[in-house]
């Protein structure tokens, strides 16, 4: 979509609705904004991570390294999850 957006005296502008729509933004929503020469680039600011298919399974790669607790919890929490339901336990 292009448009032509006007700035108040407040230097605030309006992003149209279709765009707003198409990106998912909702009041108070952050975005990023990014200026170099005659550009202006605004992009939300989400999570830098990205989900991606590795051996036929979708990941979530955040871009960060999970702590070697948060790797142990999980794995508890998921060995525990597989033994009760083994033993015919429901969650």
């Amino acid at each position: 979509m292009n448009t032509t957006l006007t700035l108040d005296k407040a230097g605030r502008i309006v992003l149209p609705k279709p765009v707003r729509d198409e990106l998912q933004l909702s009041p108070g929503d952050a975005l990023e904004v990014e200026s170099s020469e005659e550009q202006i680039v605004l992009r939300p600011a989400r999570g830098r991570g990205q989900m991606k298919k590795e051996n036929g399974v979708w990941v979530y790669d955040s871009g960060e390294a999970l702590s070697a607790e948060t790797v142990q919890k999980t794995m508890r929490k998921v060995r525990d999850q597989r033994q009760r339901k083994a033993l015919g336990h429901s969650d």
